[in-house]
């Protein structure tokens, strides 16, 4: 990619790692502040998040069901914790967003790490906080980024976009390693496995970016470098006319270079995995690139068309991601 780099700078996340390497946990360290649940009451909450993880992120979920039972809880309270907290700036309510819910949210996001739920579903976040070694760090970052998604609708450069998708997305991956584990025998260090859960969290969000172009253009938002637009001689008003032109084809072909770039990089870490985490992983890394090959497919308009991959296509990549799952191998991108 000779006119962009595809390489930012990302958030320092040695300290996570440090702290999430650790086999204690809250739990261990102070028992006073574990919140004791009845079984059947924990029971419920998890299945409620199951329920939502089925519904809202099929491919993902049919992944997390050769996982353990304790991780697959884990893992789906977390993500619904993240849904959540995303619908408050995206959802049906989103209009009556203010600073002072987010710092409310943040507030309740204490108080679940410190045994202290709202409710049901984070209940079920407690727990999984007491069983696994989180840090609260990436929850906090993400709700920063949704305090970044009020106030910023644009974005200069890629450093500046790159900071928004570690927030709202990267932190994803951190708050997945330490429930999804390290396989024993992996070779390749905890930070860089660290690293590569983060880029896959970057790569997703540069392709939700792409794929979603045209609907956030009608929100009169546009998450793209503005630095990076000028150098092919666009604007956001060549975003916001809706008219696809070759100048547009060739930026989209450098920005969709870039999300492989990040896919390319999360494979280190895919492999390097817990052998039963790893398909959940696999399936979102290829279904994710199969998005990018859509837009390609539409002849880069993601202006006035929404890029979409069938579920038939989706379920034939099962079987191909479950395939790679099985692999240790480690790929060098040179």
């Amino acid at each position: 990619m000779c006119s962009m780099s595809l390489l930012a700078a990302k958030p320092c996340i040695k300290e996570i790692v440090k702290r999430q390497s650790q086999s204690n946990n809250l739990a261990r360290e102070d028992p006073c502040k574990k919140q004791r649940f009845h079984p059947m009451f924990l029971e419920e909450a998890y299945e409620r998040c199951r329920n939502i993880c089925a519904e809202y992120a099929k491919t993902f979920y049919l992944g997390t069901l050769l996982m353990t039972e304790e991780r697959q809880k884990a893992i789906w309270a977390i993500y619904v914790w993240c849904r959540r907290t995303d619908e408050l700036v995206d959802g049906p309510n989103a209009g009556y967003l203010s600073s002072a819910s987010l710092d409310k949210w943040e507030e309740r996001l204490l108080n679940i790490f410190n045994g202290r739920p709202y409710d049901m579903l984070d209940a079920a976040l407690t727990d999984t906080v007491f069983k696994f070694p989180l840090d609260i760090k990436p929850f906090r970052d993400m709700i920063e980024g949704m305090r970044m998604d009020t106030r910023k609708c644009c974005y200069e450069n890629f450093q500046e976009l790159y900071l928004y998708c570690y927030y709202v997305a990267g932190t994803v991956g951190l708050m997945s390693v330490p429930v999804m584990g390290i396989a024993p025998e992996s070779p390749v260090s905890a930070q860089n496995i660290y690293n590569a859960a983060l880029y896959l969290g970057i790569g997703n969000q540069l392709t939700n970016i792409l794929r979603d172009v045209g609907e956030d253009a009608l929100r009169g938002r546009v998450y793209l470098p503005q630095d990076e637009l000028a150098q092919f001689g666009l604007c956001d008003k060549d975003i916001f006319s809706r008219k696809v032109t070759d100048r547009w084809r060739e930026f989209m072909k450098e920005q969709i270079t870039r999300a492989r770039f990040y896919f390319k990089l999360a494979e280190v870490g895919a492999s390097q995995l817990d052998k039963a985490s790893r398909w959940p992983v696999w399936s979102s890394l290829l279904l994710y690139r199969m998005i990018l090959d859509a837009i390609e497919g539409n002849d880069y308009d993601n202006l006035t068309k929404r890029a979409y991959v069938g579920r038939s296509k989706k379920l034939l990549m099962l079987p191909l991601a479950y395939t790679r799952s099985l692999s240790t191998s480690i790929s060098i991108l040179h």
